[in-house]
C-alpha cells in the first residue's frame, strides 16, 4: 500500500500546445495557394472620358426652377426656354425628340428631389429612353 505521503502530486502545466494550430494553419495555406490562382477577377469595361463627353445630337432640356416651374428647350445656339406645364410635358418633348434625342432635367438645388423624380417617371413612363440629369462641373464639391 501506498500512502498519501509517498505520492508524487502532479503538477498542472501552464503552456499552450501550439502543434495543433500550426497544422491547422499550414492546411489552409496549402488550400488557399491552390485555390487562388482559379479565381478570376471580374472585368468591366470603363467609359473613357473622351467617348463619354461627346454629343452627337443636340439634347432636348427641361428646365425646374427654385418655384417648381416647368421650361423647355433644345440646346441649340441661341435658343431660350418656353414655359411649360406639367400636363404638356410628355407631348411637347415628343413633338420636338427623335428616338435617338437626347433629354436632360436641370433642376435647381433647392427644387425637392420627389419633382425631379415625378419628371423623370412621367418622362420614362412616356417612351422617352435616353434621359439623363445635367449637372454643374464647375461649382466646388460639397464637403
Amino acid at each position: 500500500m501506498t500512502s498519501l505521503g509517498s505520492r508524487r502530486s502532479r503538477r498542472m502545466k501552464n503552456d499552450i500546445n501550439v502543434v495543433p494550430y500550426i497544422d491547422v494553419m499550414l492546411v489552409l495555406l496549402v488550400i488557399f495557394m491552390v485555390t487562388a490562382p482559379m479565381i478570376t477577377p471580374g472585368q468591366i469595361e470603363l467609359p473613357s472620358v473622351g467617348t463619354a463627353s461627346d454629343v452627337p445630337v443636340q439634347p432636348i432640356e427641361v428646365q425646374i426652377d427654385a418655384e417648381g416651374a416647368l421650361a423647355l428647350r433644345v440646346r441649340e445656339g441661341g435658343a431660350s426656354f418656353r414655359p411649360i406645364d406639367k400636363a404638356n410635358l410628355l407631348a411637347e418633348v415628343r413633338a420636338v425628340a427623335t428616338a435617338d434625342t437626347p433629354v436632360v432635367i436641370s433642376a435647381d438645388g433647392k427644387v425637392p428631389y420627389e419633382s425631379v423624380m415625378q419628371v423623370m417617371d412621367l418622362l420614362r413612363n412616356g417612351g422617352i429612353g435616353k434621359l439623363g440629369l445635367l449637372v454643374n462641373q464647375n461649382a466646388p464639391a460639397a464637403r
